[in-house]
């Protein structure tokens, strides 16, 4: 395979890494989760991820939502109710963030043991 012409060329990786950045981000894996299984409104999100503060949700909120990944609908009541949900794009990247998850709890203890043996190296 011709490296220079391929999809995957080291030239197209900082794409990637843009959006690694983003999705691996410690609030939006965490806001991803919280709306695995249902659409929810902005209060209840922000009690379910411990420690976002109220601009940090926002931002996450709508970087989503440009990304395609979390749709917002407003409901026409007073007040108006918003509630935030994921799209298909967005139950994908949860389904990945799930496998992700599982992958570090089943290697979690291997991986500390590996750090303390590097460690006492050091």
């Amino acid at each position: 395979m011709d490296m220079t012409t391929s999809a995957e060329t080291p030239r197209n990786c900082s794409g990637v890494s843009e959006i690694f950045s983003q999705v691996g981000e410690k609030w939006t894996m965490q806001v991803v989760v919280a709306l695995r299984h249902e659409p929810r409104r902005f209060n209840v999100i922000k009690r379910v991820v411990s420690g976002i503060s109220q601009q940090m949700l926002t931002r996450t909120l709508k970087t989503l939502e440009r990304d395609g990944m979390v749709e917002r609908t407003v409901r026409d009541t007073t007040p108006p109710q918003v509630d935030y949900a994921l799209t298909e794009l967005g139950r994908s990247l949860a389904e990945t963030v799930r496998q992700l998850a599982e992958w570090a709890s089943v290697h979690r203890a291997v991986i500390h043991h590996n750090r303390v043996r590097y460690d006492e190296r050091s």
